[in-house]
């Protein structure tokens, strides 16, 4: 018989929202008149912008006009939409990014689980504990993530940043040498921040010690505070350190439509296996055109009709709207003495479970008795037990029904 890849074997568990499906569903059938409000999975509820819907369907009515087709397109992205991102994401607050340095793609959750591809199987990668479940078993697939410890419930190899309440979710700098550090800012689960002066503390330990940040963004469209950094490289020097990912999933409700986009700097530089010098650039365009075809025209002229005038009133309503949804999770939670964190800057509220309660046990505590899904805090890491996550995707009235639901839990 044909042999695996024995990596695989490592992965531990269902995958977090395919467990949460799985309760879900057999609640669902033994309980079929439970109205169930969803606040676990991050997907979001509103429709897409209209200045979105009217570009797409002007790229399809294109597309049928004799001469007017097109058929594949740039792997990296139509210029159009990657001079939109430059101009509107990056020059716009002073950030100097080059065309060839900007990579369209269908979702920024395949771009920071492929990234690890270009990286040597020896790389020693360091990861928020919380973290967002793809960086690590993406890690554990490619062999770097060594045994897993059902004592420590952790991977030998891989090295784990603890953000708990403790620290104010802030994680310390690695104690050893690492080559790859995930970070993800405005955080996924926890929705906390760093602050600029924070994250240049990150970015002068890569310079110094020779490593690389892989910065997921994919929320910063959320950000509500001044001092929050909207991207890594507004901390100078961080384009000779920093791989930056940046989604349109959440911000214009682009996760059935999928369209992310990811900025992969010149000036970044590893090493072969002779010790010279490759631009981590030029291997990620490698790795890109060979697995990868592009994202179709239709979904790119859409992506940059977020850009217009409209698109972005459009967008900000949607932020808004969303933002509004965590203020009245957290305000409502917080009123009932349970200790939250997040949803300031980001659609995601963080919170302590209630008398020491057990994840799953409270998991199944607000699905039985509030009809209420959410995820388990346990589910992105060790650091996690203990806490849970509600995002801020569902509707008003759904989320207004929630809070009313937990302020009458018994709890």
């Amino acid at each position: 018989m044909t042999a695996i890849n024995h990596n695989y074997t490592e992965l531990q568990g269902s995958y977090l929202f395919s467990e949460i499906a799985k309760r879900r569903t057999k609640f669902v059938q033994e309980n079929p008149n439970a109205e169930i409000i969803s606040l676990g999975i991050g997907d979001v509820t509103r429709g897409l912008p209209e200045a979105v819907t009217k570009a797409m369907h002007a790229a399809v009515d294109e597309l049928a006009v004799p001469g007017s087709f097109r058929g594949y397109g740039p792997e990296q992205g139509y210029d159009f939409l990657i001079n939109a991102i430059i101009e509107n994401d990056y020059k716009a607050r002073g950030i100097s990014i080059q065309t060839n340095e900007v990579f369209v793609s269908d979702g920024s959750k395949c771009d920071v689980g492929n990234i690890q591809e270009i990286f040597s199987e020896n790389s020693i990668v360091a990861v928020q504990d919380p973290v967002y479940p793809v960086y690590v078993d993406t890690n554990v697939m490619a062999g770097r993530s060594g045994k897993f410890n059902k004592e420590t419930n952790r991977y030998e190899n891989i090295v784990y940043l603890e953000c708990t309440a403790e620290n104010n979710f802030t994680p310390s700098l690695p104690d050893r040498k690492v080559d790859i550090i995930y970070l993800c800012y405005p955080n996924n689960p926890t929705g906390m921040t760093l602050s600029k002066e924070e994250l240049k503390k990150w970015v002068d330990y890569a310079k110094a010690n020779n490593c690389i940040i892989l910065y997921d963004s994919a929320y910063e469209a959320f950000i509500q505070e001044e001092d929050v950094p909207h991207s890594i490289y507004e901390i100078e020097g961080a384009d000779e350190v920093a791989i930056e990912f940046r989604s349109f999933s959440k911000t214009a409700g682009f996760t059935g439509v999928r369209c992310a986009y990811t900025v992969v700097p010149r000036k970044l530089k590893g090493l072969d296996a002779n010790g010279n010098e490759v631009l981590i650039n030029d291997l990620w365009n490698r790795r890109h055109t060979t697995k990868f075809n592009g994202v179709s025209y239709v979904t790119q002229r859409g992506a940059e009709a977020i850009y217009s005038p409209e698109g972005k009133e459009q967008i900000t309503a949607l932020v808004d709207y969303y933002m509004t949804n965590a203020r009245i999770i957290r305000d409502g939670l917080a009123s009932i003495g349970l200790e939250v964190f997040g949803g300031v800057n980001a659609p995601y509220i963080w919170l302590k479970t209630p008398n020491g309660m057990d994840n799953w046990s409270f998991f199944d505590k607000l699905l039985s008795e509030a009809n209420i899904v959410g995820t388990p805090g346990v589910g992105f890491g060790q650091s996690g037990q203990g806490y849970f996550r509600l995002t801020a995707f569902g509707s008003r009235e759904n989320t207004e029904k929630a809070v009313e639901r937990i302020r009458n839990l018994s709890l």
